[in-house]
């Protein structure tokens, strides 16, 4: 850690561990597998390639401030008001505008025990007190949650999927977490995989938005539309956040290139439909694979699978990733999140998936 000699951070921000990401490379490969980071398998759809191409002559042009075009684009496609509509570089600097509007030095914001970490380091960041509650079997409990409100509460977050367990609450169960919630408290819904799930009992939280006062459903463009490298996530809220909310982002937040490329993406609903496709056939062929292994998964509904390996120095999660990463693949540890024993695989194009499955066996019949 650097020492600070004399001019200091506010209190609170050394304290935070940064976020480090899934990796990209492995020293003397030169095309590694990449399953660390949920990105899609099969890549942008080629319209929004085509309209981010399209504005190469004009990067010298501010983007539009208000992303018109973006909003109505996702308005008509969700049926939803484009004027509650917010949107950011992506969904991770939403997390962090919510929390610097309606959190701060003395407030707690409350978050599922294995959720993205963004949510306690963006606390952190606001100078709040984030708190975690106990989950079961990995999936977010909401009686839990609520016994975690207090009177300092001010947020609660909740990935739905979940990110990295694969877990979801059905809309019952968030409409149950909402009504015990008090009005005071803002509840966000962090569906960035909704995309992927395809359960008759899911809903990613609109219908609650629509009806409270109080309920924000973030969303983003970097899983199933696999614009990751562009940042670009949106927002919807009632009037009164989306105002708060439009009064504190950066003016030309989102570039003009992820606007065009976000437009184009909501419209090629093929290319939409081939990656849901393709995760709904391998998912749970990568899943079968390694339970025959042994291996225990969690059910995932995202687009990865939370694997958690045998304890033992030749069978662990750490060993596991050492192997597939000589094979040429990264994985995603998962220590961070409190789960050491495990790795988060995403499921990539079904050669890697064949190949992934493939080592394991290997390694699993090495231990």
């Amino acid at each position: 850690m650097a020492v600070l000699t004399g001019l200091a951070p506010r209190p609170g921000i050394l304290d935070i561990s940064p976020y480090v990401g899934g990796e990209a490379k492995i020293p003397g490969v030169q095309r590694p597998i990449r399953l660390a980071s949920n990105e899609s398998a099969l890549g942008p759809s080629s319209k929004a390639i085509a309209a981010y191409r399209a504005l190469a002559g004009d990067i010298h042009r501010y983007p539009d401030g208000n992303a018109q075009d973006l909003r109505e684009a996702l308005g008509k496609f969700h049926g939803l008001d484009p004027s509650r509509i917010v949107c950011g570089a992506g969904s991770d600097e939403l997390i962090a505008l919510l929390l610097r509007c309606y959190a701060g030095p003395g407030d707690e914001v409350l978050y599922s025990r294995h959720g993205f970490l963004m949510y306690p380091i963006n606390a952190m960041a606001a100078g709040a007190t984030p708190v975690a509650a106990p989950e079961r079997e990995l999936t977010t409990d909401v009686d839990a949650v609520l016994a975690g409100v207090t009177e300092r509460t001010r947020i609660v977050f909740i990935a739905n999927p979940n990110n990295p367990t694969g877990t979801y609450l059905g809309g019952g169960e968030i409409a149950r977490l909402h009504a015990g919630l008090p009005p005071s408290v803002l509840l966000a819904i962090d569906a960035a995989y909704a995309e992927f799930v395809n359960r008759n009992d899911y809903e990613p939280g609109v219908s609650l938005v629509n009806r409270a006062d109080n309920v924000v459903m973030l969303r983003t463009f970097s899983k199933i539309y696999a614009l990751a490298g562009l940042r670009l996530g949106w927002a919807y809220c009632p009037e009164a956040i989306a105002d708060v909310l439009n009064r504190v982002r950066s003016p030309f937040n989102v570039s003009a290139a992820a606007q065009a490329a976000g437009v184009a993406a909501v419209e090629d609903v093929d290319a939409l439909n081939r990656a849901r496709a393709h995760n709904d056939r391998w998912l749970p062929w990568f899943s079968k694979r390694l339970a025959k292994l042994g291996l225990q998964l969690t059910p995932s509904v995202a687009n990865f699978a939370l694997v958690r390996f045998p304890d033992g120095a030749r069978t662990d999660a750490d060993a596991a990733f050492s192997f597939l990463q000589s094979r040429g693949t990264l994985t995603r540890k998962m220590a961070a999140y409190g789960l050491p024993q495990c790795l988060r695989i995403t499921i990539g194009t079904g050669p890697e998936m064949e190949t992934v499955a493939t080592a394991l066996a290997e390694f699993m019949a090495a231990g």
